[in-house]
């Protein structure tokens, strides 16, 4: 065929199928503008057809001597189109309906071994702080510095400690567990995302971080409780505590979960078996970002206004029951 045949026929190929281009062009033109719901029933049956026949002509024009323009225009015309065609069609509130009712859980229970091993060495490192401070008062900097305390120290007195838990009227102190709940929500926050990312260092930082993480918490209760100050102090802790916590053992499962996986990856590749387990932990640490957002609010809002120590326990326990049922049941198939 001559040059000038070819041209001949590159000018007849397009005039026999521009105008369904034309009309896929407008369609997505729409999609990207207003969403696929802004087309009618027609147009949206009508839409797979002309992607089927805009990539056609592209194998068409990909495979014979057609000018290169009309090539990148087909090729970007028919990616514009693959994008609406085979784009998720559920909208954001579906999604994430989906991932709490079922892939968050879910994710949680495929991991529970790991989620048994993060809650244990955390139980473990509560119990090391807080012989440590009974048996030494002086032992309690070891595991709490100045600026977490915040005045929480065995210097205060046991009157300054009470204040501490309970904001009555005082607007000053009710500011100052106003800084105490962003300190403690942006530090436990900070602790769960690390806890994580730390899987990767083949889990062992992961383990140093919750045995730290619980050393804190059983020194500063092992001082409350020295005081007599121990139901007022669960009162205090357990509200915001119990989502919190949770959250934190959650990504150091997750965390340990990686580490396991990158050492003994099993039958499958080590970067297979690390994609395969990154998907799943994905979910539980972005569950429990959401569990984090929780305990905020309820650290720096239920907890400064509410100072009746029956009402913040009876919120602990409807918070420890509730997250309890939900992962053991929150998105089980029926048998």
């Amino acid at each position: 065929m001559s040059q000038r045949d070819d041209g001949l026929w590159s000018v007849q190929f397009r005039r026999e199928r521009e105008a369904s281009w034309r009309e896929l062009e407008k369609l997505v033109a729409t999609c990207e503008a207003r969403g696929v719901r802004s087309l009618g029933d027609d147009q949206t049956a009508r839409l797979p057809v002309l992607y089927r026949a805009a990539l056609s002509s592209l194998a068409v024009a990909r495979s014979s001597v057609l000018d290169q323009n009309l090539r990148e225009y087909l090729e970007s015309l028919v990616t514009r189109a693959y994008l609406i065609v085979y784009a998720p069609k559920r909208g954001l509130g579906p999604v994430l309906a989906a991932f709490l009712l079922g892939g968050f859980p879910a994710a949680v229970r495929s991991v529970r071994w790991y989620v048994a091993a993060s809650a244990g060495i955390t139980l473990l490192g509560f119990a090391i702080g807080f012989g440590m401070v009974v048996a030494d008062h002086e032992n309690y900097y070891l595991f709490v510095d100045a600026g977490m305390a915040s005045g929480r120290d065995p210097s205060a007195t046991t009157e300054s400690l009470r204040k501490t838990l309970f904001a009555g009227d005082d607007d000053d102190i009710r500011g100052g567990l106003l800084a105490f709940a962003t300190m403690l929500f942006t530090h436990n926050s900070s602790v769960g995302i690390l806890t994580y990312g730390l899987g990767f260092v083949f889990g062992l930082p992961v383990l140093l971080i919750l045995l730290q993480n619980g050393m804190m918490l059983g020194a500063m209760s092992a001082l409350f409780h020295e005081r007599g100050l121990a139901v007022e102090w669960w009162s205090w802790i357990l509200p915001h505590g119990v989502p919190e916590l949770t959250a934190i053992v959650l990504c150091g499962a997750a965390g340990l979960a990686i580490g396991h996986r990158l050492v003994f990856p099993g039958q499958q590749a080590r970067v297979a078996a690390l994609a395969d387990v990154g998907r799943r932990m994905g979910a539980v640490v972005g569950g429990s970002v959401l569990m984090l957002f929780v305990a905020g609010f309820v650290e720096g809002v239920f907890r400064q206004i509410v100072d009746d120590v029956p009402l913040r326990y009876m919120l602990a326990t409807m918070f420890a029951v509730g997250w309890s049922a939900y992962f053991l049941y929150a998105g089980r198939r029926p048998s």
